[in-house]
């Protein structure tokens, strides 16, 4: 089990790395999607516990909306707004690898910091969490398309959902089913509202909007 614990989080790594470095969006929900699945497979491995009907069931729940729901409902926003890639982002994609590779390297460092006891394979989970996270916020603020935004906030939600998983053992079925929906309720808003951009707009850079003058 630790062993394909380690080798999941190390694929969580890659793809925040991929997330990054890329700009082609189809590639981009690819990965999301990836990850997504990734994620929702960890709490089956998380703190030996034995594998129970409501931790199958939230784990089923957990990959069915990251890994499919959600990129499915984002391929088609992408499709209708008929758009490809990121072009030029704040951050050029050499540098934004640079930025991937430090944001890791902080995230271990913060981890240690923090002083926060884990065993084994746990260890890790921790520090691949907060990267996710970071890797996440790190894509909202340096892109300009609104669908590549909503990507960086899924991939926020899987930091959180990570870290969640290394800090807490047990959750109450509700707030664990409340956070999944949350996060749906919130692409389904935000796919709304890129088909809408992209209506009015022609365009998803949401940065031209602050040209906008009443």
């Amino acid at each position: 089990m630790n062993a394909w614990s380690e080798l999941i989080l190390i694929l969580v790594i890659l793809t925040n790395l991929l997330l990054v470095g890329g700009n082609r969006l189809t590639g981009l929900i690819r990965f999301a999607a990836v990850q997504g699945l990734l994620a929702g497979l960890l709490p089956l491995l998380a703190h030996s516990q034995a594998l129970t009907a409501r931790l199958v069931f939230l784990a089923a729940l957990a990959v069915a909306l990251k890994g499919v729901a959600f990129p499915l409902l984002l391929g088609r926003a992408l499709r209708e707004a008929d758009i490809r890639r990121e072009v030029e982002p704040f951050v050029g994609s050499e540098f934004s690898i640079f930025v991937g590779i430090s944001l890791l390297a902080f995230s271990f460092w913060l981890s240690e910091w923090l002083g926060i006891a884990q065993a084994g394979w746990l260890r890790l989970m921790l520090p691949v969490g907060f990267f996710t996270m970071m890797t996440g916020l790190f894509l909202i603020i340096s892109r300009h398309k609104a669908l590549t935004q909503v990507l960086g906030y899924l991939v926020m939600e899987n930091g959180i959902f990570l870290l969640g998983v290394a800090l807490v053992g047990e959750v109450p079925f509700i707030v664990e089913l409340g956070v999944l929906l949350d996060a749906f309720v919130a692409v389904f808003v935000m796919g709304i509202a890129i088909h809408h951009i992209n209506r009015e707009f022609n365009h998803m850079d949401v940065h031209l909007m602050a040209r906008l003058k009443e």
